[in-house]
Formats: structure tokens, sequence, C-alpha cells
């Protein structure tokens, strides 16, 4: 006759089938690199025009009488936050892109040369570039104490909390939701209390997204893939600029690679149900384009006249919004003048919000206007880690702020931004 017999498991090695044993030779737990802990931070427009801020940290243990959820009003006006990051592009074009120097024979600087916008290497210029990054994390200061600046009690303790956050010695994975796209990286805790002035910015500190509301949606699979699929979408003319070559031969030889260089390519493959592609890549120019007595929209253009704005995406791809048999998921790495900074509430939406809205895994663009020379390097960086699939987005742009800090005394990753995507990894699965 059959028996049940009692049993007690000492040891559990795989966790209940859920994990591989450790093997022969290895550590009993083995050392794991451990992701940084999340921050959500909420800033949106409530009734009268009113800002109002909330921020929680999911993976913090809770403590008795503190709130898992912050929220206060803010004391200041959305007008103002945007004129202060207005102002705070202003400033890094005034003191980093456009600065003119008065030449030096002893670096071979020229007289009427920008030399912070000539060369990505400011190794030369150590000095002075320390100086003038010191002065642009004052700046990132600046607007992110105007942004949490008030005398009210809810509001001291949400400022004593995110700062606290954001200054603190561990890095975090910060996802700004927002109704107000601020330059986020470039923005800064007190240089006063960080031992160098580039630890002050919040893109060398953490990694940043300004992230999105809304639910993912089934897009058309994918058979599994050895090789990526990307796109290098450009301005022919640009083709001999600083490393614009080795950026395509890198596309070329890590993964089956499109290269269009006319608009009307781009938007006959974007009319389609499908865009199987994993990346895509855009080097050309970025300006704002008006539309009458409206706003002016941001748009981009290849080699041809074709002006590529938000309303034209969302022409060619709303019919295939959250179908089932479309797909439209790529990282896009927008790499022209200004293509980070978008719309107010209200107005056409920017291009980087646009490919968001139609799907894309994200965006990641400058703030500013980027000398071409940096650009290719950061391009070129970005992606030779990103497609290795061993690395997120995130994890990629926080690397590349504090390589090019280190190696090359230059700020400009920092005008590099995250839109959504702080977690997108290149995966050859469906």
């Amino acid at each position: 006759m059959p028996q049940d017999l009692a049993v007690e498991v000492l040891k559990d090695p795989s966790h209940g089938f859920t994990g591989v044993p450790p093997q022969r030779g290895t550590p009993p737990h083995g050392p794991r690199p451990q992701e940084p802990a999340e921050l959500l931070v909420g800033l949106y427009l409530s009734s009268g025009n009113t800002l109002t801020m909330f921020a929680c940290a999911p993976d913090a243990p809770s403590a008795p009488g503190v709130p898992r959820w912050h929220v206060t009003d803010l004391e200041v006006s959305a007008d103002e936050l945007r004129e202060r990051a207005d102002r705070l592009r202003s400033r890094w074009h005034e003191l980093l892109v456009y600065f003119v120097g008065e030449g030096d024979p002893r670096t071979g600087a020229r007289v009427g040369a920008r030399p912070f916008a000539d060369t990505a290497d400011l190794s030369g210029l150590a000095g002075v570039a320390e100086s003038v990054t010191a002065a642009l994390a004052e700046e990132g200061f600046d607007l992110l104490d105007v942004m949490l600046h008030g005398a009210g009690y809810d509001l001291g303790k949400f400022r004593e909390f995110l700062l606290g956050a954001l200054g603190g010695k561990d890095p975090l994975r910060v996802s700004f939701l927002s109704d107000l796209h601020l330059p986020w990286p470039m923005l800064a805790v007190d240089p006063a209390a960080c031992a160098t002035p580039w630890e002050a910015f919040l893109g060398h500190r953490h990694q940043v997204e300004q992230t999105a509301t809304g639910y993912s949606w089934d897009h058309a699979p994918v058979d599994h893939r050895n090789l990526a699929t990307t796109s290098l979408n450009k301005d022919d003319s640009l083709d001999s600029v600083g490393r614009a070559g080795e950026v395509h031969e890198l596309l070329e030889k890590r993964s089956r690679l499109i290269v269009r260089t006319r608009g009307s390519d781009l938007l006959k493959a974007l009319a389609g149900p499908v865009l199987n592609e994993d990346v895509m890549y855009f080097w050309c120019h970025g300006r704002m384009v008006s539309h009458g007595p409206s706003t002016p929209c941001l748009a981009i253009r290849l080699s041809d006249d074709e002006h590529i704005d938000g309303p034209v995406v969302s022409r060619k791809r709303r019919p295939f919004l959250h179908e089932p048999s479309a797909r439209f998921k790529p990282f896009v790495l927008l790499n022209a003048c200004g293509t980070a900074r978008a719309a107010a509430p209200g107005r056409l939406k920017h291009l980087g919000q646009e490919l968001i809205g139609m799907g894309a895994e994200g965006v990641l663009a400058p703030q500013i206007d980027m000398p071409q020379d940096f650009a290719t390097e950061y391009a070129y960086a970005f992606l030779d880690l990103y497609l290795t699939g061993q690395h997120t987005a995130g994890e990629i742009t926080r690397t590349l702020v504090r390589r090019f800090a280190t190696e090359f005394h230059n700020p400009l990753a920092l005008a590099y931004s995250l839109h959504c995507g702080i977690n997108s990894r290149l995966s050859l699965a469906s």
C-alpha cells in the first residue's frame, strides 16, 4: 500500500527550479550585478495652471510615518520653468558651443575659432573646460533650485526628499513623467556639496529619462535573427564630418543596414505597416520650421528638400497605431541639432514626441545645437555599445557622460536626452 513520505527541503540551490544552481568553482550565490534603484518623478499641470510634482522610490524600504508617495504643489509657474529651461540651453550655447576664442599660439587655437566646438577632445583646453563645466553646473542647479523653491511646509518636505534622493551617493534610474520636457540630464544638484562639478549633473550621477504615459501594445512579431536590422538616414553632405564614415562602417559590419538619403524614401518606409528596424539612426540637420502664426515645429532634412516633422510622421503611421499586424519598435538615435526639445502641451508635437507616440522604444537626441565632430564621436560610442545587446540605453548614456568627461574633458554628452527607453536593450528575439 503506497505511503506518503514526509520530506523536508534543507537546501534549494535552484530556488524552486527558477535559477541555475551554483556550478563547481563558483561562489554559492555568485557576484551578481545589481541594477540601480528606481526613482519616479512626475511634474504635471493641474487645475488653475498650477504645477504639481510627485516622487516615489518604489525600491526603498518604507518607514513608519514616511509616505511612499511624496506630492506637493510648486510655487513656480510653468511659463517660468520653460523660460528657465530655454535660458539653460542658451547658456550652454554661449559658454560652450558658440564660444569664440581669442586665439592662443601655445594651443594652436585661431583667432575667431570656436575652441569647444572645433574638436571633441578638449584635453588641450582642460583647464578652461573645467571652468566652463563648473559654470554650467551652477546654471543646472539654479534651474532645479528655482523649481523646488518655496516656503510651504509640504513643499519643504518634498524638496528635502527629492534633493536627498538625487544628491545621494547611490546611482538611480530616474524617470521623469512630465508635462514640461526639461533638459533633465543638464540639471544639477548643489555643486558645493560635490567633489567635482561633473558629479553635480543629474546625467553624470544617474541614468535619466523623460518618460511617457500610455500602455504598450503588441507589435507584429519577428523571427529570431542573427543580426540586428538598422537604418542610416543621412544627409550626404555630412559624410566627411568627423567619424561619420566610421559610424557607417560600424552599422554595416554589425547589422543589416538600410541606407536612406532622401526624405521621400523615409516617408515611404514609414507609410508601410511593418518597419522592421531595431535601430534607426539619423545623421542630418534639424531646425525649427514656421507654419504661419502657430508655434514653429522642429523638422529634419536628409539630402533632399523634404522636411520631416512630427505631423508628417503621425500622418504616415496613424492608420497602423495599435494594430497587432503592424510593427514600429526601433530605438532611435536622432543625431540632429535640438531634436530632443519637445513642444508644449497643446502644440504640434515635435518629431521625437511623435516617434514615441507611434511606438518607438526610445529616442536619444541632443537638447542643443551639437558640434558635428562631437556628434559623430558620441554616435560611434553609443552604437558600438548598444549593438552588443549587453547594455541598456540608460546605462550607456550615463557611461558616455562619464567617459567623455574623463577622457575628453567634454561635458557635451550631458546634452543628449533620452525620451523613454531607459531600459531598452537590443534583443534579437521577437
